[in-house]
């Protein structure tokens, strides 16, 4: 028996509607909107927490350091260890990364160094072709997984070798203009910074964990910051402005009271947005190397704070060589050499008892500074960063 249904009688098939449709379109696309910024400040969580990681390496490799030799590593090896303070020594040799590495997982990095050669003469010495294997090398734990430029491997100034870069750097110290060298990583003293007619007074490396009066959990150590960028042409508000240097307009002479350093941060906080940049290619171009009086290579200080740009000082003294004679595109010691970050509201900072915390972009002046240097008596506690 068969039974013939009259499809008439159950009307007309029926579909969505375009109203309906655009609904269903419409939901998904706010679903959509509310789990990307989840997705993204879940991935940005975990970046963050592997930068954290490096930096804590870091840090205790420091501390290792200071267990075998008793100081900080110096933030550049000059004079050499045996060596003389020869006037001809070219100031590019081994950074404070180098001798660190033994106390991290990069012991066979350490072995291939060759610490024998002469500082840098043309495309050879410390960071040229006696060390290409090192000098070309980029290690996972220099390198911050939220800047998202490490694949760019810059060339410099004209040689053939492309150097790894880092995302980390040394504490030079405080406000250059009244506190220089004041930091835990800083240099020797050498004919370079006395040619450059800036302060002496025993500030400089090596320096010990007993001269940390201000406490190692109140001292930085590392911090990060922004890899530069082969677009040597930046404008201020380009959104890639971190990773270059400007010019303060407002100079801070040494010795600089508070009121001048305020105003010098303040002045290069309000750069107009249509200004171009100084140089945007020297922030970490290279881990295996440093110079004494380039901060920004793979070194940073307390003046500005953290995530503003980098500004050079009109009121570093002249270098008889030429240091501030219109040619010099790196951040000096008196200059403002920030860290910064894509972590969103800070960076992350190690300090000389080898933790590591998240330092505010708006913490005040006064504590940012007091982090920065190793004796100058500030007290500061971890509510105000």
């Amino acid at each position: 028996m068969s039974i013939c249904v009259d499809r008439r009688a159950m009307g007309p098939r029926r579909g969505f509607t375009l109203i309906e449709l655009l609904v269903v379109i419409a939901i998904i696309a706010v679903l959509i909107a509310l789990l990307l910024p989840a997705v993204q400040a879940a991935r940005e969580a975990a970046r963050r927490a592997q930068c954290t990681n490096n930096m804590k390496q870091l840090a205790l490799a420091c501390q290792n350091y200071i267990s075998a030799v008793n100081v900080f590593p110096a933030q550049s090896m000059v004079p050499r260890a045996g060596q003389p303070n020869p006037s001809s020594q070219t100031g590019w040799t081994i950074s404070w990364i180098v001798p660190i590495l033994m106390y991290t997982e990069q012991t066979a990095m350490y072995n291939a160094y060759n610490f024998a050669v002469e500082p840098m003469e043309a495309a050879t010495g410390d960071y040229g072709w006696a060390n290409v294997t090192v000098a070309s090398a980029n290690l996972n734990m220099l390198l911050c997984p939220s800047d998202g430029l490490q694949d760019q491997l810059r060339q410099v100034y004209g040689t053939s070798l492309y150097y790894g870069v880092t995302n980390y750097c040394g504490n030079y110290g405080g406000p250059g203009p009244s506190q220089p060298f004041s930091g835990t990583i800083v240099p020797t003293n050498n004919l370079w910074i006395q040619g450059a007619s800036l302060p002496l007074g025993g500030s400089f490396a090596p320096v010990s964990i007993a001269s940390v009066t201000d406490g190692t959990s109140n001292t930085g150590v590392v911090s990060e910051r922004l890899i530069g960028t082969s677009n040597y042409y930046l404008l201020r508000n380009s959104p890639q402005a971190l990773r270059g240097q400007w010019h303060d307009p407002i100079p801070a002479p040494y010795p600089s009271n508070y009121n001048t350093l305020v105003q010098f941060v303040e002045s290069c906080n309000s750069i107009p947005g249509t200004t171009m940049n100084r140089f945007a290619g020297a922030a970490g171009q290279m881990w295996v190397a440093a110079f004494p009086l380039y901060l920004i290579t793979n070194s940073y200080n307390h003046f500005g704070p953290p995530n503003q740009i980098a500004c050079t000082n009109p009121g570093e003294p002249t270098y008889t060589g030429g240091f501030n004679d219109g040619s010099l595109y790196y951040v000096g010691p008196l200059g403002s050499a920030p860290p910064n970050s894509n972590h969103p509201g800070g960076v992350n900072v190690g300090f000389a008892d080898g933790s590591v915390h998240f330092v505010k972009s708006s913490v005040a002046l006064n504590a940012w500074w007091g982090l920065g240097t190793r004796n100058g008596g500030e007290v500061i506690s971890s509510d105000q960063y």
